[in-house]
């Protein structure tokens, strides 16, 4: 006992950066390439730029919450972004996802200030932003007692986090940690960011969350591609398994900053491979996309305004009149008008009456983009075996909760 509770106030000590292999460096590489292709490639079409950001930024919140249970759909995601009311999600899970949504945004704008430096009181108030809604999970404050990851199935604790009286001097070390690697690369060094705090659970909850726009964060410093492209909160929602699997290979059960990560952050350059890949890929298609439906907008004589509600339709949005008028800056009556001539000319099907109404894509609108889709390659896997070595590694996987 006492040796684990010197182990634990051992307050200078998070977990260090492992030393990159070859064919890290080489994965590393292809990664920054294809985003500083993706960045100057941006940069000339700010129509695809605008539009992707805006649903880059509802997919990292919806992958990012949906780890932790709270489920919504695109449309809601796409709803927090724009600041529009949600179409089904209840109002709990609304909360949660509009607490990320303000932490995001505090982070976009933080981390482009000229001389920021991470510290403990800008993580406590991005807690805060996160929490507010629900003030007995004390949003902004660390925990008062020790925390376990129990699994579901059996009761048993999978993950015991260091005390909470050596929790701020951890903070601290991690907060000096980042200023100190300055020269590392920034996806390492976020991936570094986002393990420490999980890791040292700081907060009573919202440690994941806390830890993902942390990440997120510092990718924020970089100059090469803006984080709402080089995020990878996306991809871990979509690999929720494997997520949690190489944090319980990397912590094997407790708070073991003597631990090596080369594991966790082989990882994250794998997630920041297949995000990348996906990222130019969209911006591939949203390209011959504005070209089909420019067309369209052509051949129908519709208002050129049209076209970003169209192409919103083809990527799986459901369109209402409100948030078009609002976002095209249009009087509802017009807003009305060209939701139904777009209707009239089998673009868009209406569902529902009145305030409930929305309109999705038509067959007819859809085709390119399914034509498109069905000719897409696989993604490139740049570690194809690391998964089975990360299942080796680790203890089997079930559903967790924080006690």
């Amino acid at each position: 006992m006492a040796e684990k509770r010197l182990r634990q106030l051992e307050t200078s000590r998070v977990y260090d950066s492992p030393s990159l292999d070859r064919h890290d460096r080489h994965v590393l590489h292809q990664i920054n390439d294809v985003h500083r292709r993706l960045s100057s490639a941006l940069q000339k079409s700010p129509r695809s730029t605008a539009i992707l950001r805006r649903s880059a930024q509802a997919q990292a919140i919806r992958g990012s919450n949906s780890i932790e249970g709270y489920v919504v759909s695109e449309q809601d995601a796409l709803a927090a972004v724009d600041d529009d009311e949600p179409m089904s999600a209840d109002q709990r899970t609304w909360a949660e996802i509009v607490g990320y949504r303000r932490v995001l945004t505090y982070v976009l704008q933080l981390a482009s200030t000229p001389g920021f430096r991470l510290d403990a009181m800008t993580l406590r108030s991005m807690h805060f932003m996160l929490l507010e809604h629900d003030l007995s999970k004390s949003p902004g404050q660390y925990r008062p007692g020790v925390v376990y990851v129990q699994d579901e199935a059996t009761g048993q604790a999978v993950y015991e986090a260091p005390d909470s009286d050596a929790v701020p001097a951890l903070v601290d070390a991690l907060a000096e940690r980042l200023d100190a690697d300055r020269g590392t690369d920034p996806l390492v060094r976020g991936a570094m960011a986002h393990l420490n705090l999980v890791m040292v659970h700081p907060f009573r909850d919202g440690n994941g969350r806390m830890a993902r726009a942390l990440q997120t964060l510092v990718l924020a410093q970089d100059d090469v591609l803006e984080p709402s492209f080089s995020s990878i909160e996306e991809w871990l929602g979509r690999n929720t398994e494997d997520y949690y699997r190489v944090l319980a290979a990397t912590g094997h059960g407790a708070w073991r900053p003597e631990r090596d990560a080369h594991l966790w952050v082989k990882f994250c350059l794998r997630a920041h491979h297949m995000q990348a890949q996906t990222q130019a890929r969209r911006f591939r298609e949203a390209e011959e996309l504005w070209s089909a439906i420019d067309a369209l907008v052509t051949d129908h004589g519709l208002p050129e305004r049209t076209a970003d509600l169209l192409f919103d339709a083809v990527r799986g949005a459901r369109i209402q009149r409100p948030s078009y008028a609002r976002r095209a800056g249009l009087e509802d009556r017009t807003a009305t008008r060209d939701l139904g001539r777009l209707v009239d000319a089998g673009l868009l099907h209406p569902y529902g009456q009145t305030r409930g109404r929305y309109y999705e894509a038509t067959e007819r609108l859809m085709h390119p983009f399914l034509a498109m889709r069905s000719g897409r390659r696989p993604l490139e896997d740049p570690f194809p075996e690391l998964m089975d070595e990360i299942r080796r590694a680790s203890p089997p996987v079930t559903e967790a909760r924080t006690v």
